[in-house]
């Protein structure tokens, strides 16, 4: 890379929250491109000027948006500079780790859709971080610091920085507040881009360098894969496990059936590495109509589960995003040929499930239960037949009360948020006893929440008989 041409050009009063600052434009004769410095203070000719190298971000500088952390650094940076009373910030012009805004955007989709920051840029074609640093060498030679204390949690830019000739003398963290919605970015931050953040749990399998799951949370995942292999060894049936997030007060969803948002971002972590550790996922069509979720393994390192949804009348829609899941979902529905009433068959398939089939879904067709539901006592057989050998459930209430009622759930994973809140609950009245009662339960505390962990008192059941292969059933692919 040549050194960068820049021309300062102009500088100006501004006032801030955080102080007054000298706001300085440098243009780029090489790619006509214009960066800014914000500056505090004397700077010239002194040593350890505290600095941070901040690329352009419009949807979190600007917007405030939470899928990263980069306005919060921003504003973090100018904070701490107004506290010393001198420093700069050079504002950089390459969006999106330097692929633009309308990439970044694109990618952004991709990361919608299970795909994690590192592989959405490389699927769009660009590397995992196209930034360049000569410009902002040449701006504080330019303002004639002599060394810096950089505010930065990437390695990899201190050692671009310092081949650039900028003498670094410490770094200072910026350590992010993690929510759901940069939970994984930041993940993948740490994981792929060694950057340095100190995150409330890290890559499941990470403990080889010494950072990992608390011992507490895997000792728990590891027991429910020993019970899971025990339990299909002599059943043939899958090992179920519940896992859901309620309120004080019981609450896991809007009255109307809605998601509602409850776990933090350490529990929502756990959550993915316990799907990593089961091979399939379940929810009901109410769930995915409700919340379209991705049912993929984000925050963590894992597989992906295979997603599963009981959808007895194919009601599920073509636009949902389970359908760009990279595994495809498995859609359990009631075979008229097998005894149910609401779907009717003319001549093969229904309109709706050859349209599912064309765009990706795999059909699972069952009987149906009284009710004329699908029946789950079938469903769990035939997973067990095409080899499904640990199952978990996230909902939605219906889903889990039925599981319950039926003695068919053998785990509880139960996320306690501290929070009432006005919603739907768990329908407990065809329960065949009065109470579900844990077994040597376990309680950890993860961020504000409270998991608890523990198996479920359900008498043993009799070995589910391999279901015969039925009308619509496939294997996996």
């Amino acid at each position: 890379m040549q050194p960068a041409s820049v021309r300062r050009t102009i500088c100006a009063r501004i006032p801030t929250p955080e102080g007054e600052y000298q706001l300085c434009h440098y243009a780029d004769e090489r790619n006509q491109k214009e960066h800014l410095a914000l500056v505090m203070g004397g700077v010239a000719g002194q040593d350890g000027v505290l600095v941070r190298v901040h690329s352009e971000c419009f949807t979190g500088d600007v917007l405030g948006s939470q899928r990263c952390d980069c306005g919060e650094q921003l504003h973090r940076a100018m904070r701490l500079i107004a506290q010393e009373g001198a420093g700069i910030i050079l504002y950089l012009r390459q969006e999106g780790r330097g692929i633009g805004l309308e990439q970044k955007l694109r990618a952004y989709n991709l990361q919608d859709q299970g795909y994690d920051t590192v592989d959405a840029n490389l699927m769009l074609g660009h590397q995992a971080d196209e930034r360049e640093y000569s410009a902002a060498a040449a701006m504080l030679r330019d303002l004639g610091v002599r060394s810096i204390r950089l505010m930065t949690n990437n390695p990899d830019k201190i050692d671009r920085l310092t081949g650039l000739g900028i003498a670094i003398v410490d770094r200072i963290a910026l350590e992010p507040t993690v929510t759901p919605d940069n939970a994984a970015y930041l993940a993948t931050k740490a994981q792929r881009m060694r950057h340095l953040l100190s995150l409330p749990i890290l890559a499941n399998g990470a403990a080889a360098t010494g950072i990992g799951l608390p011992v507490q949370i895997s000792s728990q995942i590891e027991s429910i894969q020993q019970r899971a292999a025990g339990h299909f060894r002599r059943s043939g049936s899958p090992f179920v496990t519940l896992s859901y997030a309620q309120s004080l007060d019981g609450a896991i969803g809007t009255q109307d059936g809605g998601p509602l948002l409850l776990s933090g971002p350490t529990s929502l972590r756990v959550t993915h590495a316990l799907r990593a550790a089961h091979d399939a996922i379940l929810v009901g069509i109410g769930t995915v109509l409700a919340d379209d979720p991705q049912l993929t393994v984000r925050l963590v390192e894992g597989s992906h589960p295979q997603p599963i949804v009981v959808d007895s009348h194919l009601r599920f829609p073509l636009q949902a995003r389970l359908l760009a899941h990279p595994k495809g979902p498995w859609i359990a529905h009631v075979d008229a040929r097998a005894g149910g009433q609401a779907i009717a068959y003319a001549n093969g398939p229904m309109p709706a499930a050859a349209r599912l089939q064309d765009a990706g879904a795999r059909l699972l067709a069952l009987p149906a239960n009284a009710e004329g539901q699908v029946d789950l006592e079938a469903l769990l057989a035939e997973l067990g037949r095409i080899g499904i050998q640990s199952l978990m459930v996230e909902g939605g209430a219906r889903i889990i009360g039925s599981l319950l009622a039926h003695s068919l759930a053998h785990f509880a994973v139960l996320t306690i948020v501290p929070r009432f809140a006005k919603g739907q609950r768990i329908p407990l009245a065809r329960l065949p006893q009065p109470t579900v009662d844990l077994l040597d339960p376990a309680y950890i505390q993860t961020g504000q929440d409270v998991m608890v962990w523990s198996a479920l008192s359900h008498p043993e059941r009799q070995p589910l008989q391999p279901a015969p292969p039925t009308a619509g059933a496939q294997p996996p692919a």
